[in-house]
C-alpha cells in the first residue's frame, strides 16, 4: 500500500473533536450491548509490551453508585475544592454540583484499574489512560456522554477500593461515568496548535 492508497476517516475526527466532559446525565439505563462495545474499545488500546494490564469494574447498582458519590463528596470537600482559586466560574459551579452528589445520577460508572501483578505502577499509566480514552471516544461515538475523573478514588480512608472490594493488586486509576446526556454540548474550545507546539526544538515555533 502506498500513501496515496490510504483513505481518511472523517468520522473519527468528528468524534475526537466533539468529545466533551458530560456531568449532567439522564438516569435512563444504557443497554448492555453498548456497554460491551465501549469495553471492547477499551481493550483495543495500546499497552506496555501488549500485556493489557487493565481491569474494568462496571458499576450499575444504585446503592453502590451512591456510595461512590458519597466518597467523592468527601474528597471534594476535604481537599480538592479548596485548591481551586476562582470559585465563581460556571465550570466551577458545574463541577461542584457533580462532586457534591451529581455523580450518582450516572447510570453507569466504569472504573479503569491496573493489575500490578502484570505491570508495575511505573509503566501502568501508558496502558491504562489510552484504554480510558478509547472508552470515552467510544461512548461519544455511540451518542453517550462521559468524562474521566480521579476524584472519587481519593475518598478518605481508602473507601473507594473498599466499596468495590478491590484486592490490593488491582489499583483504581480512573472513573468514567457514562449515560445519555441531559443536554447536548457543542464542540469544545481548544487553543490553536501553534501555541502548543514546537518544531525540532522548544524555542522553534510551529
Amino acid at each position: 500500500m502506498t500513501t496515496n492508497d490510504t483513505q481518511p476517516d472523517p468520522g473519527y475526527f468528528d468524534v475526537t473533536c466533539n468529545q466533551r466532559a458530560y456531568r449532567e446525565l439522564l438516569p435512563d439505563p444504557v443497554p448492555e450491548a453498548l456497554i460491551e462495545k465501549i469495553l471492547t474499545a477499551g481493550t483495543h488500546a495500546p499497552s506496555a509490551r501488549n500485556l493489557q494490564p487493565w481491569h474494568f469494574v462496571v458499576v450499575q447498582d444504585e446503592d453502590v453508585r451512591r456510595e461512590i458519590a458519597g466518597g467523592t463528596r468527601a474528597a471534594w470537600e476535604g481537599f480538592a475544592k479548596g485548591s481551586i482559586e476562582d470559585q465563581t466560574t460556571p465550570i466551577f459551579k458545574e463541577v461542584d454540583r457533580w462532586a457534591m452528589g451529581g455523580l450518582a445520577e450516572a447510570p453507569v460508572i466504569i472504573v479503569v484499574c491496573g493489575n500490578t501483578l502484570i505491570v508495575g505502577m511505573e509503566e501502568m499509566g501508558s496502558s491504562i489512560y489510552p484504554a480510558a480514552q478509547n472508552i470515552l471516544l467510544a461512548a461519544s461515538a455511540l451518542g453517550l456522554g462521559s468524562l474521566m475523573s480521579s476524584l472519587p478514588i481519593f475518598a478518605p480512608d481508602g473507601a473507594f477500593a473498599k466499596i468495590l472490594g478491590l484486592p490490593e493488586h488491582i489499583v483504581p486509576l480512573a472513573t468514567l461515568p457514562i449515560g445519555y446526556p441531559a443536554r447536548k454540548l457543542g464542540r469544545p474550545r481548544r487553543r490553536p496548535i501553534a501555541e502548543l507546539t514546537s518544531r525540532d526544538h522548544f524555542d522553534s515555533s510551529w
